[in-house]
């Protein structure tokens, strides 16, 4: 719901059930899906796990940019709207982060939050400090492959640390 109230609207949100045991999780997306057209779906026939379900997602994506998200993440409602901003400031951008925070559940009470230091490749190299909201040039990520099985737990570093890697290569990094 939070990526459905965002102020900025011109997205597309991909949804993948990977072989979800319960059928109502799938009746849900159908539902979702038919009342928004920017809500893309796919169900897998097999479990393939994190990293195998988030290609099925990259296989839906049409537009110039990825954001990576989880299905418990929670947006507030101008986040799109500043990661759009960053990148009309700075159209060679290619990876973008944003800081975080721990919410309970009515969406009240701030908990944990994480103010992310400046872009590192030597601290990312030794933690995952980015993680989540993540946004990616969508043809970065098709580049380096997406994501990789067997990474799974860590797919999201092991994507970003590949991303990284090609940029510097390309000497884009910044």
């Amino acid at each position: 719901k939070s990526v459905l109230n965002q102020t900025y609207s011109n997205f597309e949100l991909c949804l993948v059930d990977d072989a979800s045991e319960r059928e109502r999780v799938r009746e849900i997306i159908k539902e979702y899906a038919h009342s928004d057209q920017r809500i893309k779906f796919l169900f897998r026939k097999d479990n393939g796990h994190i990293s195998q379900a988030s290609n099925s997602a990259l296989s839906l994506v049409t537009g110039e940019f990825v954001a990576i998200l989880d299905h418990d993440d929670f947006l507030w409602p101008n986040a799109l709207f500043e990661v759009v901003r960053k990148i009309e400031e700075n159209p060679e951008a290619n990876f973008i982060y944003s800081d975080e925070d721990k919410i309970d559940e009515k969406g009240k009470i701030h908990s944990d939050p994480f103010f992310k230091p400046d872009f590192s490749p030597n601290y990312l190299r030794s933690v995952n400090y980015i993680t989540h909201f993540t946004v990616i040039r969508a043809s970065l990520v098709e580049k380096v492959g997406g994501f990789r099985r067997g990474f799974e737990g860590a797919q999201d570093w092991d994507l970003f640390l590949r991303v990284v890697t090609e940029l510097e290569e390309r000497k884009e990094l910044k």
